[in-house]
This record gives C-alpha cells, structure tokens and sequence, in this order.
C-alpha cells in the first residue's frame, strides 16, 4: 500500500510518524509532588481520568434514561432550589451534545452532497438557506405535536423535540462551513488524490475533512452556542393552554425570570458558566489544538497552541490501545464503504477525472450504488418539499390581505434592525478577530473568554439589558437590535479568528520582509485573506440575527412585556397563541427575505471570496 498523502502533504508528523504532542508547557500547574509528576509521565493519571469520565458518563446517561423513559406530565414544576441546579445542568447539557452529534453527521452527509452533485446542489443550498432563515419557533408547534403523538405516555417524544430543536440552532452553521470548505480545497491536493488512486471515501478522510478541520471545529464551537441561544425557549415552550416544559437550566432560568427571583436567576448563570468552562477545557479546546496539524503552509506556526488536557491525554495507555482498534476497525469500514458507495470523480465539480479500472470489453459502465442512491434520495426530498408546500398553501389561504401587508411593514422593520446588528457586529469584530487570531500567545488566553461569552445564552442576559435600557431610556425598538447583537457579533467574530489563524506563516513573512504594515497590510494581506471567512460569518449572522428577532422583539420581564413591532414579534405571539396561519405566512415572508438577500447579496460575495480572494488559485 501507498503512504496516505495526508502524512506527506497535510500533517506536519513525519512520514510514518505518530504526531507527538507537546507536554504541558508548565508542570507547576500538576503541583510539585514528585508522585503526582510521576503517575503524569506513566500514563496512570491519565487512564484514572478516563476511566473516571467514562463512569460519569454511564451515570449520566442512566439519569437521562430515566427523565426519557418517565411518564409524561400535563405539568413539570421547575424546583428554583440551588440542589436542583447540577441535575437540570446536567439534563441541558445531554441535549446540547446529543444534538451536536446529530448536527455533525448532517453537516458531513449534507455538505458532502450538495458539494459533490451539481443537480442536487441547485436545491440543497437553497433549502440550506430556507432551513437557516425559519426561526426555531417555526419548527416547534409542529414537531413537538408530532412527537408527543408519536410517544403519548412518556417523555421520549418530548425530549426528542427539545433535541431537535437545539439541532436547528447548530446544523446550518457548521453545513454552510463545511460545504464551502469542500469548494475550495486547493487543486494540488486533489491532484494528489489522484495520483494516489484515491476513492471518494479516502478522499473525503484524508484530503477534504483534514482540510476542512480548523474551520469546521471554530464553527462548531460557534454552532454550540447557537443551540444554548434558545435554550430558554426549547425547554420552556407552551403552545397554547398546553405546557410542554422539560426540567433544564433554560426552564430553570426562565420561571426565575418570570418569578423575578434575582438569587435563582444569578445561580442559574454560574451554572451556565460553569458548564460552558468545562466544555472549553475538555472538548473545544483540545479539538483546536489537535486541528492545528492540518494547517496548509510550507513554514511552521510562530508559536504553537497547546492544550493541558490534551497533553494529559497524550499518556493515556487506553487511548494508545483504544486508537490501535480504531485504526484497524476504520480501514475496514472505509473498504466497506467505498466497496458499495462508489462515486464517479469525474462528475464532481473541482475533482480531477480519475481514470476507472476496466469493467470488461465492450460493456459501459453501469451507475454506481451511490449515484443511484443520491437520485433516489433527491427526488424523494423534492417529493417532500411540494406536499409541504401545498400543506402551507393551505394555511396561507386564510390570511387577508391587510394582515400580509401588516407582515410586510413588520419584515421590513426587522430587517432595519438586523442590518444595524450586523454591522455594529462587523465594526468590533473584525478588528479584535484579528488581533486575536493573529497571536498565538493572545488566542491561547481569549479563546476560552470568547468561548464562555460566545455560547452564553444571551436571553439569559435580558433582564439586566433591560433594565440598562430602561436607565438609559432607550425604547424596545431599538433597544432589540442590542438584544439581536449579544447572540449574532460572535459568528463575525469566529470566523474571523479561523481565518486569521488559517493565513499561511509564509505571506505573514513576505509582508514583513517587504515592510508592509498598518493600513496597507491590512487591505493588501488580512482582509483579502480572511474575506472568504468574512462572508461566511455575515451569512450566519444574519440568519442568527433573523432567528434571534424572535426572543429580541418581545420580552417578559417580572410579568410585564415590551414589544417592538417587527416579524420576529409576530412570530412568537403566533407560535405561543397557537395560530398556525399568521406563524406560517409570517414565516414565508421571514423566509422569502433571506433567500432573496442570500441570492443577491452573500452568493455574489461568495464568488468573489472564490475568484479574487482564494489563496488556493
């Protein structure tokens, strides 16, 4: 067998290496015990971690079993007690990775397809746009019915749907990265894959998914706090006279907003806090750090970043044995999967043709299983769709039209508050982005501060902006686009940290040599470097800015409400009334705009992100 070409053109091990990962930089941190030291360096306290963590998860995932499998309340009381903190903490945070995982394996399978299928991209991208723009409220009174029908006497349909839910903050976000990280890997990389014979599954593991690796993680990161964003509404919603409430720290948090109980609410924060921290520490920041080897540049990174948690794991004996059977069992699995879902390169955009083995004198090829599949799959999407279509048809009759007019005026006010949100966002954003991804030493201190702030939820963060406005007697319309930018600035702000850390070392050390600075290094090497990044975080902001509109526009604070007149206010009072007819043409109108301004605004940016600014052509 052949080298992988990942170890010759992707990773920075040497070829047949193991990449070795630095040991943490100061020891002080472990305490000076030379016992301590000792079990460190063996692997023993690494193995006791792991072993520790793999029996928290047994206990968590019993406990979670048990709120799943429990009969299903017409009413949940929320226990403001600080003892019932650890338990909703935990139950909110099952839901948030639960969902991750189920948004992971759609970004890979969804942008794989809609890169790799010319017909089916010209509806898979315009339905990615569709699903982004359609606020979580718009996914919640049908589906949260559907399931509770479909598990009438437990909680299984209900949690279902609180994961779904979550699941609609995080997908789009992380698909839209991948999907454009696939349109722009670099030609000499596929030329490698040819060379080497590549199928599309070693392709796809060795040459498309370590490429995409760094943004993809930075965007995950930023999925995450997507997904906390309506945590609040996910775990507290009511449709109607009907309570679907499920215990959580986003239920917590808002029966102590409306109780006003300020000890509760603040609790509530620590907590969040807390669980975001040791999220950072645990799972994103070593994922970073391990990202950093599949960087493209031909000189080494000025100064490295490095993960302590990381480094501990790097010990681990189980870890050793554990990969051994994971390396073993995942060349099987990929022979499997390449045997039966073969895919013809020479119809995928930005592959070089591959020329197929001879099936035989005289007889064509056939079509694979995969392009056989992928038809199928498409026309029963496209299916979908119009039985879709014609059920909302259906509700959209009943609308008058001074009520579509009421929606228009009401699309256009919001659409005014999440231009301002977007752009007061990109004004701090992008500097501070740079600054930070720029320095390795900086981003190792700012990562995890931008972290915690970044997958905080904002509406629990209301009530105290509130009351600030109302000091500074600032009215809810516009104090909403404050409320739009607390959960939006951070996609900018991310995505411009992935592209400054993704400029190749070597153009940093052209523009040096040739004394390029201030303004001029930034118009001539920064902007135009991290502009693909740049656009891709617009694009996710404005559909977190649409989607955040809902929870921005109208706010309940110790029994009082204060509604900003606007598309997202329209939406929630039509999704908690139950009035399926004005959610659904309230959520076209909301829909239709986005798509409008992604087709003539951020495609067109897109391009020329892909033409002028690619650092790969």
């Amino acid at each position: 067998m052949q080298e992988p070409v990942e170890n010759q053109l992707i990773q920075t091990s040497p070829r047949g290496s193991r990449p070795r990962l630095r040991r943490a930089a100061s020891p002080m941190a472990w305490g000076q015990s030379g016992a301590v030291m000792a079990l460190y360096h063996s692997g023993v306290l690494a193995d006791i971690v792991i072993i520790l963590g793999i029996l928290g998860v047994f206990y968590g995932i019993t406990q979670v079993g048990r709120e799943w499998a429990g009969v299903l309340r017409p009413t949940v009381v929320i226990d403001l007690s600080f003892r019932a903190l650890p338990r909703y903490t935990l139950f909110s945070l099952v839901r948030g990775l639960a969902a991750y995982c189920i948004s992971f394996l759609f970004t890979i399978v969804y942008g794989y397809w809609a890169a790799k299928d010319r017909l089916a991209e010209r509806l898979l991208v315009p339905i990615l746009d569709i699903l982004q723009s359609i606020p979580v409220l718009g996914f919640m009174p049908g589906v949260v019915l559907a399931l509770v029908s479909v598990f009438p006497n437990s909680n299984t349909g209900l949690e279902l749907a609180a994961v779904f839910m979550i699941f609609t903050g995080q997908a789009w976000n992380m698909t839209f990265s991948f999907y454009n990280s696939l349109k722009s890997v670099p030609a000499y990389l596929q030329e490698a894959g040819t060379i080497y014979h590549f199928n599309w599954w070693q392709r796809l593991t060795q040459i498309e998914m370590p490429y995409s690796a760094v943004g993809l993680i930075w965007n995950s990161m930023m999925s995450m706090a997507g997904g906390w964003f309506f945590l609040m509404v996910t775990e507290a919603f009511q449709l109607g006279n009907r309570d679907f409430r499920l215990p959580g720290i986003g239920s917590y948090m808002s029966v102590a907003v409306e109780k006003g109980d300020v000890p509760a609410m603040a609790a509530a924060v620590i907590a969040m806090v807390l669980m975001i921290v040791a999220l950072d520490q645990l799972l994103w920041r070593p994922m970073v750090v391990w990202a950093q080897k599949f960087r493209i540049e031909d000189t080494s990174q000025e100064e490295s970043m490095d993960s302590w948690f990381l480094d501990l794991l790097h010990h681990s004996h189980i870890l050793r044995w554990i990969g051994a059977a994971n390396s073993s069992i995942g060349h099987a699995f990929g022979s499997l999967i390449s045997r039966f879902f073969r895919y013809p390169h020479r119809n995928m955009p930005g592959n070089s043709p591959v020329v197929s083995a001879p099936t035989g004198h005289g007889v064509p090829n056939r079509p694979s299983f995969s392009v056989v599949f992928a038809r199928v799959l498409f026309f029963l999407l496209a299916a979908g769709l119009v039985f879709a279509l014609t059920q909302v048809i259906r509700l959209l009759i009943s609308v008058r039209i001074d009520e579509w007019l009421h929606l228009l005026r009401s699309d256009l006010l919001t659409l005014t508050r999440v231009t301002a949100a977007i752009v007061l966002g990109t004004l701090w954003a992008l500097p501070v982005g740079l600054r930070i991804g720029l320095s390795p030493k900086l981003s190792k201190i700012m990562q995890p501060i931008v972290q915690v702030a970044a997958s905080f939820p904002a509406p629990m963060l209301f009530p105290a902006v509130i009351l600030l406005l109302a000091l500074l007697r600032v009215n809810i319309g516009f104090g909403s686009v404050m409320l739009m930018l607390l959960g939006t600035q951070w996609y900018i702000l991310f995505n411009v940290i992935a592209g400054a850390q993704a400029i190749p070392s070597d153009l940093k050390e052209a523009a040096a040599s040739y004394r390029i600075t201030g303004r001029q290094r930034f118009w001539s090497l920064y902007l135009p470097a991290i502009f693909p990044y740049l656009v891709t975080g617009w694009v996710t902001a404005t559909g977190g800015a649409w989607n955040a509109s809902i929870v921005a526009e109208i706010v309940t604070f110790r029994g009082q409400t204060l509604r900003a007149q606007g598309i997202g206010s329209v939406i929630s009072e039509a999704a908690f009334g139950a009035n399926f007819a004005e959610l659904a043409a309230a959520i076209l109108i909301m829909s239709l705009t986005v798509v409008l301004i992604n087709r003539f605004v951020w495609r067109r940016l897109y391009a020329v992100a892909s033409t002028q600014y690619n650092l790969s052509k």
